[in-house]
């Protein structure tokens, strides 16, 4: 028992608490069976990818980034995600504020209706455009007549990539929106304030790091999607492939070189996604100390 107490809590001889601790041989086994997985199945694909797309050196790299196709590729993945980025941001911001400070008929069925993306697959969410803008589709005919092209066009591509980037913004706003109640807007409403101004001086400073992290969520989703903008795209090699279907073809094709220097740069990419990320929850953990000191400051001094 004495034993026992040692590794999983007990008292010493002074009476004090013993912290619990685990045997060293499983602390040391959990933690290297932490690092050999990460280094399999994380460190390792990336060390690869690297290390096919510049296999050939940088001028190999270079030469491959700069084809024609590959760089339409680039241009429209960028244009896709410079599109529903901001699209989603005013929505997720607006569905945030109805849910969180509203009660209405049908909240529900909205918050089910933002979290439809996650739930529904991508390539169902690519065929139901299809289905809908389609030369077959509901409005087919009706575009056709006035020469309006969505499916197999870039109009196409960025109704895929809204769709599936729709929920990253709201979801992460509203539990933070919900947790802040709504007193602080009523108080700024009390004393004279226009919905306007409520907004932009209070709920907009209150869900700056919130609303921050949804727009780097929504961003990499945008970058990376595949399913739903492989089905409305048509693989139109230089009009409609973006980035992740311009590798797939690249590497179909036995393109090795090229198709690895495009995944290194959506490597890039989401590599530097995830350092704005850390450094967004660094500082929101310390905005969030400071004002935690702050108000244990004030009172104490009261």
């Amino acid at each position: 028992m004495a034993g026992a107490a040692g590794h999983f809590g007990g008292t010493n001889k002074a009476g004090g608490r013993v912290g619990t601790r685990d045997p060293r041989w499983m602390r040391w086994g959990l933690t290297m069976v932490a690092v050999v997985f990460l280094a399999v199945m994380l460190i390792l694909p990336l060390v690869i990818v690297f290390a096919t797309a510049f296999s050939k050196g940088w001028a190999g790299f270079a030469a491959a980034i700069a084809e024609s196709e590959s760089w339409s590729a680039i241009k429209l993945t960028l244009l896709a995600a410079v599109v529903s980025v901001p699209l989603n941001l005013v929505f997720g911001v607006a569905a945030a504020w109805a849910i969180s400070k509203f009660e209405f008929r049908g909240k529900n069925l909205l918050i089910t209706v933002i979290d439809l993306p996650f739930s529904v697959s991508p390539i169902i969410a690519g065929m139901l455009f299809v289905l809908l803008f389609g030369a077959h589709g509901w409005l087919g005919p009706w575009l056709a007549a006035r020469d309006i092209k969505i499916i197999f066009a870039v109009p196409g591509i960025v109704l895929a990539t809204v769709f599936v980037t729709v929920p990253f913004v709201a979801r992460e706003l509203i539990p933070l929106m919900q947790a802040q109640g709504r007193e602080e807007e009523e108080a700024a409403l009390s004393l004279g304030a226009s919905g306007w101004q409520a907004f932009f001086r209070v709920t907009i400073p209150n869900i700056k790091w919130g609303l921050i992290y949804g727009v780097i969520l929504c961003n990499a989703r945008a970058l990376g999607e595949f399913g739903a903008v492989s089905v409305v795209s048509g693989h139109i090699q230089g009009v409609t492939n973006t980035m992740p279907l311009q590798i797939e073809i690249l590497y179909n094709e036995y393109k090795f070189v090229p198709a690895f220097a495009m995944a290194s740069l959506l490597v890039l990419m989401a590599l530097l996604t995830l350092v704005v990320k850390h450094g967004i929850e660094w500082r929101a953990a310390r905005s969030h100390a400071q004002t935690v000191d702050e108000t244990v400051g004030v009172a104490a001094t009261a």
